[in-house]
């Protein structure tokens, strides 16, 4: 694993890569949401108790679990980070970090939309809910730390120790709901007894989920290609720099007494 991250960390080889992949995820992610949305909005029933409500789930549950995927992701880059200590982890992790809070985020709002006509108010404290504000809180804090160090690798490591943290709350997210009891309806796919949503509503929440999915691959590919650029170019002003220096340095032994 890690003679691949040497492998990626070459910025022209990474460019080489990523550049055909990226209109290939976007255009997967465009068509995929245009049909989603059409199946989502008008091919998929309203739900028996839960009426046209229901229809936000299309949107809040690929973004819950787009949210999850991503933060493990971010705490695979970060142990990559701190056991190689190699860049490569620490820029993929900066990548997946803000996109990752968003859906979150995303998350936390389209929960509350769904959740006010259902249980007759915007928040409660239950498990689920409150352990997906906690993974949104560890997103904004391994932003916080990465970026709050006048040395980049010092808030790198302090980043990936937060990040590796707070994949405990991991599993609490996703078995919340069979822990305890919650308000939250339990799972409906990813469960032992096998899936417990009908297919008119499956296959639209697949269709919305393969286009998050893509969407999240382009905008990462996106972010690491402009992180690698950008210390390309600091790598490329600090050599300037000494090599200026070196003559001025030499010139004042030479004058010196």
């Amino acid at each position: 694993m890690a003679g691949f991250f040497d492998f990626m960390a070459n910025p022209t080889r990474f460019q080489a890569i990523a550049k055909p992949l990226r209109p290939f995820c976007l255009a997967l992610a465009v068509m995929c949401f245009a049909y989603g949305l059409y199946l989502s909005l008008f091919a998929s029933p309203a739900d028996y108790q839960q009426g046209e409500a229901v229809r936000i789930m299309y949107v809040h549950v690929p973004a819950a679990w787009i949210g999850l995927s991503s933060y493990l992701g971010l705490g695979i880059c970060a142990l990559f980070y701190l056991v190689w200590r190699h860049p490569l982890g620490d820029i993929a992790a900066r990548a997946i970090a803000p996109i990752g809070a968003g859906f979150a985020g995303i998350t936390l709002v389209t929960g509350s939309l769904w959740g006010y006509p259902i249980w007759g108010t915007w928040w409660v404290w239950d498990a689920r809910l409150t352990s997906m504000l906690v993974l949104f809180f560890f997103f904004i804090g391994y932003i916080a730390l990465a970026n709050g160090f006048e040395r980049r690798e010092r808030g790198a490591r302090m980043a990936a120790i937060l990040a590796l943290v707070g994949c405990v709350n991991l599993p609490i997210v996703k078995f919340s709901v069979d822990w305890w009891h919650t308000l939250h309806q339990p799972a409906s796919i990813l469960r032992s007894g096998g899936v417990a949503i009908d297919s008119s509503m499956l296959w639209p929440l697949m269709v919305m989920f393969a286009g998050f999915q893509a969407f999240f691959i382009w905008i990462v590919l996106h972010r690491m290609g402009w992180i690698l650029a950008e210390r390309r170019l600091e790598a490329r002003l600090h050599q300037s720099k000494r090599a200026h220096q070196k003559p001025s340095e030499e010139q004042n032994r030479k004058l010196a007494p």
